[in-house]
């Protein structure tokens, strides 16, 4: 019986080793850029996992436990902000390694699309040495990530826009007249949404019977943002369009939404604090999926824009737009010779930047933003969430209004 389980690990072993190395070799030969996000993909699963059924465990080691009797709730962001500590270290490492990298015949072009069996292995070793640190290591790493977060939050909102100008752009260029339908039927449907999901909004933020002027306020600012963008987008000095204006419009009702729904659960005006746990996990679930949709963008359009990721030395920043799947072949490493000579074709470090970012993003997102106070238990509540993701929708309005104003006062300049 020993021999046949000593027999069965044994091949259980070597089909693991045989499957890690099938999957490192399978990336490397295709896009390094899925790869990474595949990696960041299992960090948010493994925080998840740990979130709901690591506090026990961790509650056992006493190094984390050192500083007093903690709720389990305590233990749940540890566990969290541990494992994101360990993502964070990975891919800043690597924004550091890949500082000044503008060839392909440096060194370091391949340690950033080969290597994945050691990159692995790497990844592993931080995340599982994060929980060797004391907590007083932890709790500065939850203080950095909520700037870390926010700028994040930036770098998406970024991120929006770049495909906003872009998808307006790519149907303008066809210049037929089913395409600029489609962008009108599009954009007045986006604004439609928008100002209809307002009004949902007053009934679920605004109960009557209570003075709820703060909710009243947050979601008239929305509306009076949304008609702004069609206004100065429309204007004849300005060169813009009503579809990027209508999915900025959009996204602003998201993001009051979500921040109109962290409100603490005992506050009077929000109408959802019946619906807590339902609410706590669509939110994670949408931050989460905007979270992927941003690292997934960011890593496809990467090298494809002439201000989106581009190094000043990438032939991507002179020419004109093209599509990233023409650049693979230079990752699969056919016609090396040939391609050893040519720049890369996106900016490195701040790929890897925008996972680091990311990293922090998700870990305040799964912590609520490490207020154990308000949280209790639940995902993304309490007062800090509410004015980040309100600050978060000011703040993309103004850099759409930017983006719309700046070539008027700077003609020389290319935004967008």
């Amino acid at each position: 019986m020993s021999c046949l389980l000593s027999c069965f690990s044994s091949c259980c072993a070597s089909l693991t080793c045989g499957l890690c190395t099938s999957v490192a070799s399978g990336i490397s030969n295709r896009s390094a850029r899925l790869g990474y996000c595949g990696l960041f993909g299992v960090s948010l699963i493994l925080s998840w996992i740990l979130r709901e059924v690591g506090a026990p465990l961790l509650e056992k080691i006493p190094w984390i436990k050192s500083s007093g009797t903690h709720p389990k709730e305590w233990y749940q962001i540890q566990a969290v902000l541990r494992v994101s500590l360990g993502n964070f270290l990975f891919f800043a490492i690597f924004a550091l390694i890949m500082i000044g990298v503008k060839d392909q015949n440096d060194r370091r072009d391949s340690w950033h699309h080969g290597g994945w069996i050691a990159k692995m292995v790497i990844w592993l070793l931080l995340v599982v040495l994060t929980f060797f640190l004391p907590d007083a290591v932890i709790s500065v790493y939850g203080i950095l990530s909520k700037f870390g977060a926010g700028i994040f939050l930036l770098v998406q909102v970024i991120i929006l826009l770049d495909f906003t100008h872009t998808w307006n752009d790519a149907w303008v260029e066809k210049d037929e007249q089913k395409w600029y339908i489609a962008l009108l039927a599009i954009s007045v449907g986006c604004y439609l949404a928008a100002f209809a999901f307002s009004g949902v909004l007053f009934m679920w933020f605004n109960p009557s019977g209570h003075d709820c002027g703060l909710n009243v306020f947050f979601i008239v600012m929305t509306m009076i943002l949304a008609f702004a963008f069609a206004v100065i987008a429309l204007h004849p000095a300005v060169n813009g369009s009503l579809l990027p204006a209508s999915v900025i419009s959009i996204y602003c009702a998201y993001v009051c939404y979500t921040g109109l729904s962290s409100e603490p659960r005992d506050y009077a005006c929000n109408g959802l604090h019946n619906e807590s746990k339902a609410v706590s996990i669509s939110t994670l679930v949408l931050g989460m999926l905007t979270t992927i949709l941003s690292v997934l963008y960011s890593a496809v359009r990467a090298g494809s824009s002439t201000t989106f990721l581009s190094p000043p030395s990438s032939p991507k920043a002179s020419a004109g737009k093209k599509p990233l799947l023409e650049a693979e072949e230079l990752e699969e490493g056919k016609g090396k010779k040939e391609a050893e000579a040519q720049p890369v074709s996106y900016s490195y470090t701040f790929f890897h930047l925008i996972f680091a970012l990311a990293s922090m993003y998700s870990a305040m997102l799964l912590s609520g933003w490490t207020d154990t106070s308000e949280a209790s238990g639940l995902i993304d509540v309490g007062w800090t969430s509410v004015w980040v993701r309100i600050c978060t929708e000011w703040i993309t309005g103004l850099l759409y209004v930017w983006t719309l104003l700046a070539p008027l006062f700077f003609p020389d300049r290319e935004f967008f």
